[in-house]
């Protein structure tokens, strides 16, 4: 049921042009942090408000679910949505290559997300 709640808050991500969305499973790493990260970054203060702002409409909506701790909203830089057993991370994409979050667990199996939608282009081949 989890990798469902991922694939739509990835959607989420994505369905507002994130940038590098990536899945990071932490729990054969015995943090006690959360089970899983989802990462993605945007070029502007005002996208990453946006996603942010889509993720929690769509948990919301489509699974009944609200962020336990939400910091970053203020600013824009790196935006950070709690749900316990993940966490929802939204950087300005010169923050994430800063902080460099993912490296911090690349021992972690990651997973990276993409567009689901087909093109109407492409659905008329």
């Amino acid at each position: 049921m989890i990798t469902h709640d991922l694939r739509i808050l990835a959607d989420a991500m994505l369905d507002k042009k994130a940038n590098n969305v990536v899945g990071i499973d932490l729990r054969k790493l015995g943090t006690a942090i959360t089970d899983f990260f989802v990462v993605c970054d945007a070029e502007s203060t005002t996208k990453v408000s946006a996603i942010a702002e889509n993720i929690v409409d769509k948990l919301r909506t489509e699974l009944g679910r609200k962020p336990l701790r939400m910091q970053g909203l203020e600013n824009g830089f790196w935006v950070i949505l709690d749900y316990g057993d993940f966490v929802a991370h939204v950087f300005l994409t010169q923050y994430r290559e800063f902080y460099a979050l993912e490296s911090l667990w690349a021992d972690a199996p990651r997973k990276e997300y993409k567009d689901r939608k087909v093109s109407k282009k492409t659905s008329e081949k």
